[in-house]
């Protein structure tokens, strides 16, 4: 009985793959993204394996695939690939960029899987949503960053605003986005309501529930003024 680690039952599991891969190049079968991958992916360990150079290798591995070899939009679906080779010294990471180059082929106009078509025209956030404008000044001695999900009322007590104001609001930024605070200077922040369930946890432990819910704006603010948070 053969008894082969996690790490070796990934290994045939590429092995596999990359098996297949060269079965349909052979019948000259476009490679999807696993094929691709794979197909790479075996090549280079077993270059490792052979202990040639890493730059070697890496140069290599950039002419295996082009695009007239994979299916339309595989190579956009693989900007790096990262895996970790034996060589004769230990365990390395060879770190691919764009190892799909360009092939011969036009694809112009032809779309892609996963591609992004944008409509025409511009798209504005929480266009529906009421919005206010507060002051904000940060009071402390470094920078304080605040993202787009929090909820404004429970940021840093360093920041000195109109906390009653701003309760059940954050940052009107797309998700993801934030804005900047930094010492001493005065900003004007545009708020729009959190939507949804507007159920709040964590954060600064101000609310933990519903912000709708009776008394829960006051009971906040009499944790933020005993907390110390500047605006309460």
């Amino acid at each position: 009985m053969m008894n082969l680690s996690p790490t070796e039952m990934d290994r045939l599991v590429i092995f596999n793959a990359a098996q297949m891969a060269r079965r349909n190049r052979s019948l000259g079968i476009r490679l999807s993204h696993p094929e691709a991958v794979a197909y790479i992916t075996d090549e280079v360990m077993t270059a490792a394996r052979r202990n040639l150079p890493y730059a070697e290798i890496r140069d290599m591995a950039g002419c295996l695939l082009t695009s007239d070899d994979v299916e339309p939009g595989v190579g956009q679906m693989i900007p790096m690939l990262y895996i970790e080779c034996m060589f004769a010294e230990g365990t390395k990471v060879m770190a691919l960029f764009e190892p799909v180059g360009p092939g011969n082929a036009s694809v112009e106009g032809h779309v892609v899987p996963g591609e992004i078509i944008a409509g025409s025209g511009d798209i504005e956030s929480f266009a529906d949503l009421p919005k206010i404008i507060i002051d904000v000044t940060n009071t402390g001695d470094r920078d304080v960053q605040v993202r787009s999900h929090t909820h404004f009322f429970e940021v840093n007590r360093a920041l000195r605003f109109d906390r009653a104001a701003a309760w059940g609001m954050k940052v009107d930024r797309p998700a993801g986005a934030g804005i900047r605070f930094e010492p001493g200077v005065t900003k004007s922040v545009q708020l729009v309501p959190i939507s949804g369930d507007r159920v709040v946890h964590g954060q600064a432990g101000l609310v933990n529930g519903p912000l709708d819910a009776p008394f829960a704006r006051q009971e906040a603010l009499k944790q933020a003024r005993a907390r110390g948070y500047l605006g309460a």
